[in-house]
């Protein structure tokens, strides 16, 4: 088998690099310019919001750990299927991981997240390593459900000396069953999530487009009292229908 490079990698940890944490910060002021000016026309507002800036390295982190998740679990579907086939085909569970390999190298190329784990695991069951205890580690590391429940099935039923070929293969039918299902669903819901991104924009469009062609129009939101009352009550308002929005749209299999 190919040598692979390998460092372990904690799936449900990540260490934002200083150019995406300076992306992250990039946004956060951009996003408290765009408030402080749309709901209060207010450069001390601005300078007052700043500090929640902070949060965008946090959110930064979080939407790159969810993508980086994402792609591992697309990987181990697929990877699942070829595991899959070979136990059909009568391979042990040792000799599918190291056939499974080579095909998901051609799909995803050396540095395939799931290529290198597999060969990880390989590697480790050539040292004398059970399957069961290369498994429950990369659940462990992986932080997803789907491969945490695939080390539990394959670790009872090798304790329970079953037919562990054939409840690996109807497991791994499964868990790629669910998968496709959460994919159909993440299909079926992204023009929600597409106007939902557009429906988040709007107001800040209204306010320009108005502003560009009456200037002087919402004179009386930003320079009174009342007006700036108001325009606090719609940035609450608005704040509150974004995240209930997301939650909506954020559904769990």
């Amino acid at each position: 088998m190919e040598s692979f490079a390998w460092q372990v990698i904690w799936y449900d940890r990540y260490s934002l690099s200083p150019k995406e944490f300076a992306i992250g910060i990039g946004k956060g002021v951009a996003v408290c310019g765009l408030l402080a000016f749309t709901f209060y026309r207010s450069l001390r507002i601005f300078l007052w919001m700043l500090p929640f800036s902070l949060a965008g390295p946090v959110l930064e982190r979080r939407r790159r750990l969810e993508k980086r998740k994402k792609e591992l679990a697309a990987q181990f579907k697929e990877s699942m299927m070829i595991v899959a086939s070979s136990l059909s085909a009568g391979f042990s569970i040792e000799n599918a991981l190291a056939s499974s390999v080579r095909e998901l190298s051609v799909l995803y190329g050396k540095e395939g997240m799931i290529v290198r784990e597999f060969a990880f695991m390989v590697q480790q069951v050539g040292t004398n390593r059970s399957v069961e205890q290369v498994l429950e580690d990369f659940a462990r590391r992986s932080g997803l459900e789907d491969v945490k429940n695939f080390a539990e099935v394959f670790s009872v039923a090798k304790r329970s000396s079953g037919n562990v070929g054939g409840i690996m293969r109807h497991t791994a039918e499964v868990i790629r069953d669910k998968m496709q299902v959460r994919e159909e669903i993440l299909t079926m819901t992204a023009s929600r999530q597409f106007e939902q991104r557009i429906m988040n924009m709007i107001p800040f469009f209204i306010v320009f487009y108005v502003e560009s062609a009456s200037p002087g129009f919402f004179d009386q939101m930003y320079d009174t009292n009342m007006g700036r009352i108001l325009m606090s009550g719609c940035l609450v308002v608005y704040l509150v229908s974004y995240v209930l929005a997301k939650k909506i749209l954020d559904i769990e299999i």
